[in-house]
């Protein structure tokens, strides 16, 4: 169901006509009802993807208050651990097993040898690079203690289900989502206007900007071999207003569909084609997710208060992941290794220049 169909403005309408006229005042038949809705929203992609989701809950819910019972160090750390590996490995059948598959066959092809594990011909479950990020930085956050378990089942559930946010995100954390659904709904007439606001301007992003650029791009790119460099540059430029049409559109949309329930989602673009270098750009660009790479990866790592080398290692770890999460291909890797030179020589840029 996507957002600029009939099928999504019926659903919404109706869940939102019984959520404040038929439920009001009534937190945990709200709870409920909007849980219910969320998985019927998922389940209208491919139904029986629900009980992967479903598995994925259920594990991080339980380590979250595991981990808050448990006060021995070592045993919180293999608690958390086994909670990221049980919800990465679901990520990795479903979106990475065929990429390590053919890679393996083709290594071992190009020593002489033959070895086959496989192929996998199951469709990757609607937002699962999402789902995945947003149920480990929960268990992470009680594990660090900076967030409380949450001991409602239909709370953390509804935390990592809410349906404005289950398809392009933004990647929410506990300390924004699963406090405010705590506090329970209260209509706010100036967030709904709002709301309604940024969901016709992500409309108009999604539908006049990006559906419009992508015609023109795809046209452009399918038949590269029939146009000059300037038209193909020219198609690059209509694929960057594509892309962010339809992710920023995307994102828009699901923080003004929140607002009307009542809830404030993370800011996910913040104008990042007016950006003065490639290090604000990421600032502005899927925040979300970069700003989950920073908490969780690169400041583990040491950050910046490490050696000039350590952080150049730091920033291409990073970026590779991040390529790598978007996508299971070498072009993503390559392009997040991309990003991570420009980036590093934007920084010793500035350094040289003292900015």
């Amino acid at each position: 169901m996507l957002f600029n169909s009939f099928n999504y403005l019926v659903f919404f309408i109706l869940v939102w006509v019984v959520f404040w006229f038929l439920l009001k005042d009534k937190k945990r038949l709200q709870q409920i009802f909007l849980l219910v809705a969320s998985c019927y929203f998922y389940m209208f992609f491919i139904p029986k993807y629900i009980l992967i989701l479903g598995g994925t809950i259920l594990v991080d819910y339980c380590a979250g208050i595991a981990l808050e019972k448990q006060k021995n160090d070592q045993k919180r750390t293999y608690i958390l651990w086994m909670s990221v590996l049980v919800t990465c490995l679901i990520l990795f059948v479903f979106k990475y097993f065929n990429f390590f598959s053919e890679n393996i066959a083709h290594l071992a092809q190009f020593f002489g040898g033959e070895c086959s594990i496989g192929w996998l011909s199951w469709a990757l479950p609607i937002g699962l690079s999402f789902h995945t990020f947003q149920s480990l930085s929960y268990v992470i956050e009680v594990y660090y203690k900076r967030q409380k378990a949450e001991h409602n089942f239909l709370t953390y559930s509804l935390y990592v289900m809410y349906f404005p946010q289950l398809v392009a995100g933004p990647i929410e954390r506990p300390a924004n989502l699963l406090d405010q659904l705590n506090k329970g709904f209260q209509f706010n007439n100036s967030l709904a206007h709002d709301g309604m606001r940024m969901i016709l301007w992500g409309l108009f992003k999604k539908v006049v900007i990006a559906d419009q650029c992508a015609e023109i791009a795809n046209m452009t790119f399918n038949n590269s071999g029939d146009y000059s460099g300037s038209t193909l540059a020219l198609g690059a430029v209509f694929f960057a207003f594509q892309i962010y049409g339809d992710f920023s559109g995307y994102s828009d949309i699901a923080l003004g569909t929140a607002r009307l329930f009542g809830i404030e989602l993370l800011r996910n673009f913040a104008f990042p084609y007016f950006s003065r270098d490639i290090a604000e750009f990421w600032r502005r660009w899927h925040i979300s997710l970069s700003t989950w790479f920073k908490d969780y990866l690169y400041i583990p790592l040491g950050g910046s208060k490490v050696g000039t080398m350590m952080k150049v290692r730091n920033t291409f770890i990073i970026f590779i992941i991040s390529g790598f999460w978007h996508g299971a291909s070498w072009n993503f890797i390559f392009w997040g290794a991309l990003h991570g030179v420009a980036l590093v020589l934007d920084k010793m840029f500035n350094s040289f220049f003292g900015k």
